[in-house]
């Protein structure tokens, strides 16, 4: 079954590569709202980064509560002037850190740290 899967999304990313690029217009937009809007949006599955992080029960109430208000912090963050949106989503993620720090032992908060790093990153966010 596992190997099915892979094969299938092996298949469908090379047919995203080949596919016909030819009748997009030169002046299309590349970033809309609703593509900006997405990258915003921070929400996890709690169960999964409890797996990775290996939080302990009081661990993962703590880290929920943290991680809503930061999923908060960022919404407004999408919502705020293109000017402003930078500095937001730096402050969101310093004080989510911050908090993070505190509930988290340092392997927890190393590995935290990384993923958040890395996911601000692919999405556009840090610059």
């Amino acid at each position: 079954m596992k190997k099915i899967v892979l094969t299938l999304a092996a298949m469908m990313t090379m047919s995203m590569a080949f596919a016909n690029t030819e009748n997009i217009p030169e002046n299309a937009p590349e970033v809309t709202e609703a593509s900006t809007a997405a990258n915003y949006d921070m929400t996890v599955n709690y169960s999964k980064l409890a797996t990775t992080l290996e939080l302990s029960a009081d661990q993962i109430d703590a880290v929920e509560a943290i991680h809503d208000q930061f999923i908060n912090d960022m919404r407004k963050a999408a919502n705020a002037e293109a000017s402003e949106r930078a500095e937001l989503v730096k402050k969101a993620a310093t004080k989510e850190l911050k908090y993070m720090h505190y509930v988290l032992n340092e392997k927890q908060y190393r590995k935290y740290n990384t993923l958040l790093n890395l996911t601000l990153e692919n999405r556009g966010l840090l610059k």
